[in-house]
């Protein structure tokens, strides 16, 4: 499955609800989110229209590792 190009950071944040991500706290255009699921895990999304293709690419990744998926499977998940 090829990474989405379009997604924006509000997108993004919507959809790694389904992993109980939520917002903690935002700075500028920066938001942080937190997990509980599988560990505590913190992480960083820009708001930025659309999100550059590499940054999406790192949090997927990061996401991924964290939730012990492959982004393919973490892509399916998100809906994305």
């Amino acid at each position: 499955m090829k990474t989405p190009r379009d997604v924006s950071g509000a997108e993004l944040i919507q959809a790694l609800r389904v992993l109980g991500y939520q917002r903690m706290r935002q700075e500028g255009s920066h938001i942080r989110l937190t997990t509980l699921l599988d560990g505590e895990f913190h992480l960083t999304v820009p708001h930025h229209v659309p999100l550059r293709l590499g940054t999406l690419k790192s949090i997927l990744k990061l996401v991924a590792t964290h939730h012990e998926l492959s982004v393919e499977e973490l892509l399916n998940r998100l809906e994305l």
